[in-house]
């Protein structure tokens, strides 16, 4: 493989901490470029052209946005040990279920309790990249109705575990412990005392996280913001132009578009499409800082539109 793997995260995110256990179970080495938790991030906008959310992973001059199309890219790279054992929809069906259903009364039961805290520049993000108020009171107000949605939904998790097997999936960690885990992960790192009495009840669960956190991240190396922007402007692409003859839309390469997330953060990045398929699909486009890039996304998830 050509390109070391460049993660653009930072450490408190619990979707770079899905990544972050990916690294780990397949014991990859990394560049790890810590970025801003909130706009601007001047160093991570010329590789994205506008994708603001973390994590991105950059491999050369190819950019790789969501965390969906990032394990999938890290799989195709480095397949052993795989983090998909089994060939069916149930990782991707945990992925939508842990980033949506489950993180939403995350965000209300985490913030309910540390709202007071988070400065006001952070709320004032927030609240442009999800286009509702980000309110601390009305969060304490649903805190106790979204501590039993957390609840439930970690009985899910428990009702797994209870037959005594060791991670999610089964014997070996893999996409589905990487999403379930991310929401106890930001739990317990965010509101610690909140996690041990919902949790209390699970044994089976705290066993299994600490099955996970044992796991690590890879190797991980500090680089600098810069040296990736540079990398990313000395290497050429590896993604390669090819037709999608099954296209619902009939969009070909070459097809100017912009590619945005379905549910926050909808910055639109544009560019032509250099390939897609059902799964992905990657465009390109040029930034003085960084010369031409080729930018990756998830379909799933995401809104494709012709200019």
């Amino acid at each position: 493989m050509t390109g070391e793997i460049i993660f653009h995260h930072y450490p408190a995110s619990p979707f770079s901490e899905k990544v972050r256990v990916a690294f780990g179970i397949k014991a990859l080495p990394w560049r790890s470029v810590e970025i801003p938790n909130m706009m601007p991030k001047p160093d991570l906008i010329p590789l994205t052209g506008g994708y603001r959310k973390t994590p991105v992973m950059q491999i050369g001059a190819d950019i790789f946005c969501d965390t969906q199309i990032i394990l999938r890219e890290l799989e195709r790279r480095y397949p052993t040990p795989s983090i998909f054992p089994v060939k069916n929809c149930l990782a991707y069906a945990i992925g939508f279920w842990s980033d949506r259903l489950f993180f939403m009364p995350s965000v209300a039961v985490v913030f309910a309790e540390i709202g007071d805290m988070v400065p006001e520049a952070f709320k004032q993000d927030r609240t442009k990249m999800s286009g509702s108020t980000f309110n601390t009171e009305a969060m304490k107000a649903a805190a106790p109705f979204m501590r039993d949605q957390w609840r439930a939904h970690a009985d899910f998790v428990g009702e797994t575990l209870e037959d005594g097997r060791d991670f999610v999936g089964g014997a070996k960690p893999g996409a589905p412990d990487i999403h379930t885990y991310m929401n106890f992960w930001w739990l317990k790192g965010a509101a610690p005392h909140v996690a041990n009495q919902l949790l209390k009840e699970y044994p089976k669960i705290a066993a299994w996280m600490a099955r996970i956190a044992a796991i690590g991240h890879g190797r991980p190396a500090p680089m600098d913001s810069k040296e990736a922007l540079a990398i990313a402007k000395a290497a050429k692409p590896e993604a390669q132009m090819t037709a999608d003859p099954f296209d619902p839309r009939g969009l070909t390469p070459g097809t100017r578009v912009t590619v945005s997330a379905d549910d926050y953060g909808r910055d639109p990045v544009s560019g032509t499409i250099l390939f897609s398929n059902a799964h992905e699909i990657a465009i390109a486009r040029s930034d003085d800082q960084v010369g031409d890039v080729v930018v990756h996304f998830p379909r799933a998830g995401f809104m494709v539109t012709p200019v």
